[in-house]
């Protein structure tokens, strides 16, 4: 995947104008992100980890590592198509094709590309709901259509067990969780992040999700979580997935658990793969927190689009804080 061809243009161009990246806040050496066993399952555990981190490894998922390998392997097949092959096979589909920023529309499509804010990534949005209307030519899609279909199953029976558990621990009186984590909003992120050392891949943010969950590269860093006002490396291990809280998860919770501030460094001279699920709930499922103003996710992502829009960037929970200023 050296092909500078396959990086969208405007990426090519930001590759020449490097950019000072320190950070003023040390990053650790040690690796403590707690660690959850799915098939054994601590709901201690997992509260402290929900509560003290907003992030957790995953082991024992049962997503077969074949799978998870063939995945990895068939997206950086699909990356390493021309820029134009990937954006022609995305025009007309429920599969989009973005670059520059991972702010995306409701569709798909890329929110802000401003030359002054670049993020060094490219990807693509994955309804999963629409997978069935996604065909193409190309083997490379075809074969990440079907491997994402059987990817999807395994996704729904991760979140639905992790969200069940993590509402028992809340004692939530949830009367249909499915309006909580509605499995048709499920959607997969394909990210590419380049090799470079001219920026970052994503800047620091928080998911909107409820949960998030990652299958990175096992060979290549790049995740990084702020804990305790420090930045944390995580770093890859085989066979593991990543799971992080979003911005509805804290809301649901009335703040109990956290939506983890993340962003992710690029290396100078290798790529990195990851692949991300995200669900969300029902857009028009009214969110009651003590913490927080009744909303949907519908208000929700319709305010953080307005303030990427209006400020540049993400303002989330504490537009709806009940203490916020009119």
């Amino acid at each position: 995947m050296n092909n500078m061809g396959s990086y969208p243009p405007i990426l090519r161009h930001q590759n020449n104008e490097p950019q000072n990246i320190t950070d003023p806040n040390p990053i650790q050496d040690s690796d403590p992100v707690p660690t959850i066993d799915l098939k054994h399952l601590s709901h201690k555990d997992l509260d402290e980890a929900c509560k003290e981190w907003g992030l957790f490894r995953l082991v024992n998922h049962g997503i077969p590592l074949t799978l998870m390998e063939q995945l990895q392997d068939v997206t950086k097949q699909v990356f390493s198509l021309s820029f134009e092959s990937k954006q022609e096979a995305c025009n007309e589909c429920p599969i989009t094709y973005f670059w520059g920023t991972p702010a995306l529309t409701p569709s798909g499509k890329s929110l802000s590309k401003e030359t002054q804010n670049i993020n060094w990534v490219e990807g693509f949005n994955v309804p999963l709901c629409k997978l069935d209307q996604f065909q193409h030519q190309l083997a490379s899609f075809e074969s990440i259509r079907v491997l994402l279909v059987d990817y999807a199953t395994h996704l729904s029976r991760i979140g639905t067990t992790l969200f069940e558990a993590m509402a028992k621990n809340l004692n939530l009186n949830l009367k249909d969780t499915k309006s909580y984590l509605a499995e048709n909003t499920g959607i997969v992120r394909v990210y590419r992040y380049p090799r470079t050392d001219a920026g970052w891949g994503m800047e620091v943010h928080t998911d909107s999700s409820v949960l998030s969950i990652l299958n990175q590269d096992d060979h290549v860093s790049g995740l990084q979580v702020l804990k305790d006002d420090q930045w944390l490396t995580v770093k890859p291990i085989s066979n593991t997935l990543v799971i992080n809280l979003g911005d509805m998860m804290q809301a649901i919770s009335s703040d109990t658990y956290k939506s983890v501030s993340h962003r992710v460094k690029v290396e100078k001279d290798i790529e990195r793969i990851s692949i991300c699920y995200f669900v969300f709930p029902g857009e028009d499922a009214m969110i009651e927190s003590s913490k927080y103003k009744p909303f949907t996710y519908n208000d929700f992502r319709a305010q953080v689009q307005q303030d990427i829009k209006d400020l540049g960037h993400k303002v989330g929970l504490a537009r709806f804080h009940l203490n916020q200023d009119s």
